[in-house]
């Protein structure tokens, strides 16, 4: 079974379990402001959820200089990761500091 890696830029780490990888990206890296409206979330995964959820695709593009391929790669890490796990458990593990 392949493992989770973190995919936060400069981190070596990976995990079995994927929400193994978000607890650890909330946990052990910087929070993320975001360019288009200034909201302070998560790395990693969170921070791609936010950016897809609350703004625009062309609004992605133009705050962080990105392309068509920056916009499919992080949808389809987003549409992997939710495919697989449980965020409700992740939310509790995060709360709990667990």
């Amino acid at each position: 079974m392949p493992r989770w890696a973190c995919g936060i830029a400069g981190c070596e780490a990976a995990f079995d379990g994927v929400e193994d990888a978000i607890v650890h990206q909330t946990a052990a890296h910087d929070r993320h402001e975001c360019r288009v409206c200034g909201a302070v979330v998560p790395d990693g995964y969170f921070a791609i959820r936010h950016a897809f959820e609350e703004h625009t695709r062309a609004e992605f593009v133009r705050a962080y200089d990105a392309d068509s391929d920056d916009v499919r790669e992080r949808e389809r890490v987003k549409a992997e990761i939710e495919e697989v796990a449980d965020i409700e458990r992740v939310a509790e593990r995060i709360d709990g500091s667990v």
